[in-house]
């Protein structure tokens, strides 16, 4: 029954958590390649990611060769990058109606916590997870602090939030467009590749393109 269960003649709501994505999924843009423009690096780092996310590269690896690129930009370029950012169309609209719905939201990124926790924290959501990027001097050193998020994190994070909200995993939602999103897809109750390279839409059980809202309809 579309919505809820039956009992007793009534319609019970179901509660849901909804986890998607950062780049080229809640966001528009690859936020490394915008943060590459102020190295220089941008088409190295694009051409990376891009393999990436086909799945042709270990993601952790990848990660490692485009943040070293990323060695000597200045922090005042995270809030130049954070500026830039823009939501997918839908994404706005996706956030207001679980939040209307009584729905949990979150946002699970090998991107960068820097820049999509300021973002979606001023759409009222809470629940983030993504990479932080090491700083001294002011400046970006290359690296990563603390574990990758990957695609084994992706999934165990979709698993502890779900957990924690007390929402079953046959009613949470995974949203992705990038191989490292395969992990939470195949986890979630409904896993939706959006606007997605051929390996993910090829092993999600859903496809979205165009509006991020329209994972809705599917529900």
């Amino acid at each position: 029954m579309r919505g809820g269960t039956a009992r007793s003649g009534t319609l019970v709501p179901v509660k849901r958590l909804i986890v998607t994505d950062a780049d080229s999924t809640f966001f528009r843009q690859e936020v490394i390649e915008l943060l590459a423009e102020h190295a220089g690096t941008r088409d190295e780092v694009a051409a990376v990611t891009e393999r990436a996310m086909r799945g042709e590269l270990d993601f952790a690896a990848s990660l490692r060769e485009r943040v070293a690129t990323l060695a000597g930009v200045p922090v005042a370029a995270l809030e130049k990058v954070r500026a830039a950012v823009e939501l997918t169309p839908g994404a706005r609209e996706l956030v207001a109606e679980c939040h209307a719905r009584g729905w949990v939201f979150g946002l699970v990124s090998g991107g960068f916590e820097e820049i999509a926790r300021p973002i979606v924290e001023e759409l009222g959501v809470e629940l983030v997870r993504a990479n932080r990027l090491e700083v001294a001097d002011g400046v970006l050193t290359g690296r990563t602090v603390g574990p990758v998020v990957d695609r084994e994190a992706k999934a165990a994070t979709l698993r502890e939030w779900a957990a924690a909200a007390g929402v079953p995993l046959e009613h949470t939602v995974a949203v992705g467009d990038g191989a490292n999103d395969l992990g939470m897809i195949a986890v979630a109750g409904v896993g939706v590749a959006f606007n997605a390279k051929p390996v993910v839409r090829a092993q999600a059980p859903y496809a979205v393109d165009g509006r991020l809202d329209a994972v809705l309809d599917l529900l």
